[in-house]
């Protein structure tokens, strides 16, 4: 939980807008040589040099995209960072700058919004991002998080979920559906919490799932991996909303349809075993679940050489004709059309965005 009795509580009406935002970046530093001006005047002013500016926002809503019971502050924020440089990696840019705007009731006193900027400079620093800016407002109910992220890429390196053609190799970083299943672990052990709050949970067999769900890592390393391999994606997409939703936002994008082979699926072992445990079909929630935050992307049929046996990519199909359509093919060898069945933040789920 978010409060602890035993800690001092510090107003946020002590220190005023102004002096919250000063205290909550002052220890940030500029890392960035296209920041020219940062937190500190009416706006910030970034100098590109001869690259394209590529900008991505989110909004992170309590109840609605995180539970603060089991969702510690300093998490939080580090994630909030995360989820939109992950659009940023998803263009194949880097990213440089963000700003952080939040929304606060009065039931959090200023050292739960220490925690939260604390996660916001770990992510900060870990991946070289400069804090130039933001706002601070009240709320009525929860906690609101806006974050807005800005990279760079030279013109030919952008890369759009447009870029498809018919028999590309469609690949897939790291693991799908881990993210996931921590969510399931978590909203289990808040409803045994609920029952029974003297039950301590044990929760170190679930560690990854349940590290990718509360911290997750933006893939900012794919765009050098590629650039070593020398191979250049046709399109590319975050998972976010899950791999099937993904995919066929990609296929629409492209004009292209595709086939993805469920034996080709990357899934960690301690997914396996959780999705085991709670008797539902790991294929199903590898496909649907969201917040992975790997990329997707698609490659020409010529670079599978480059690519083949790569342990931080996985070929997981190929794209077709458009008329073809979207399917799994799976380990029976039938053939499934794709559905989205991931979060859509518009229909007002309870699961994560």
């Amino acid at each position: 939980m978010i409060e602890n009795k035993n800690q001092s509580r510090t107003s946020l009406e002590q220190l005023g807008e102004f002096g919250l935002i000063d205290h909550l970046t002052k220890d940030f530093t500029i890392e960035q040589p296209t920041t020219i001006k940062g937190i500190g005047d009416d706006g910030a002013v970034l100098s590109p040099d001869d690259e394209k500016i590529i900008v991505s926002t989110d909004l992170l809503i309590e109840g609605v995209h995180f539970d603060l019971s089991y969702t510690p502050l300093k998490h939080l924020g580090y994630k909030s960072i995360v989820v939109n440089l992950s659009d940023i990696a998803a263009m194949n840019a880097v990213p440089t700058q963000v700003t952080v705007s939040i929304a606060v009731s009065n039931r959090f006193p200023l050292e739960a919004l220490d925690e939260l900027y604390a996660g916001i400079a770990l992510a900060c620093k870990h991946y070289k991002v400069d804090l130039i800016g933001g706002d601070t407002t009240s709320s009525q109910k929860g906690l609101i998080i806006s974050v807005t992220a800005i990279g760079k890429a030279k013109e030919e390196d952008i890369i759009y979920r447009s870029g498809a053609n018919d028999n590309d190799l469609i690949v897939v970083s790291g693991d799908i559906g881990s993210a996931y299943m921590g969510l399931q672990i978590l909203e289990r052990e808040k409803q045994v919490f609920l029952v029974n709050p003297n039950n301590q949970p044990d929760l170190t067999q679930y560690d990854y799932i349940i590290e990718r769900q509360l911290k997750p890592e933006a893939r900012t390393d794919i765009k050098q991996l590629l650039k070593d391999l020398d191979i250049k994606p046709t399109s590319m997409i975050d998972i976010s909303d899950g791999l099937s939703s993904e995919v066929m936002h990609l296929c629409k994008q492209s004009k292209v349809g595709c086939n993805i082979y469920e034996d080709k699926l990357p899934l960690d072992p301690q997914f396996i075993n959780t999705c085991e445990e709670f008797n539902i079909d790991s294929t199903t929630m590898a496909i649907n679940g969201g917040e992975d935050y790997e990329l997707l992307f698609t490659i020409k049929m010529d670079d599978f050489e480059k690519i083949k046996g790569n342990p931080n990519l996985t070929i997981i199909g190929h794209t077709t004709q458009e008329s073809e359509g979207t399917h799994l093919i799976t380990r029976a060898n039938t053939k499934i059309p794709l559905k989205a069945r991931g979060w859509n933040p518009l229909e007002g789920d309870t699961e994560n965005e």
